[in-house]
């Protein structure tokens, strides 16, 4: 099993996408790392159960559609923080400069 994650990891198909998947050494890729991936998931772990209790409470009037998908949105980007982002985040940060 090792031999074979080996082979795929240096087969030339692998590593383009590797180096596709890279973010670039520059400000647009620094700041889109911190505010795609660190940046949502802090918010949700400090401020998490108050956006919670105020996407409920907007809830439960009787909004448009778009209004309510908004919300719905908002619960979910920063309802709960997730720890997998966070670390994925800082590990494409890491990745970033080196």
């Amino acid at each position: 099993m090792i031999k074979r994650f080996k082979h795929i990891t240096k087969h030339p198909a692998t590593q383009e996408a590797f180096k596709s998947l890279k973010p670039q050494k520059n400000f647009w890729g620094l700041f889109s790392v911190v505010v795609l991936f660190i940046l949502p998931e802090i918010v949700a772990f400090i401020w998490g159960a108050e956006i919670t209790a105020y996407t409920h409470a907007q809830l439960l009037q009787n909004l448009p559609l778009e209004e309510e998908y908004y919300y719905k949105g908002l619960e979910m980007l920063f309802g709960e923080g997730s720890w997998f982002n966070l670390i994925f985040g800082f590990g494409l940060l890491v990745w970033l400069f080196f």
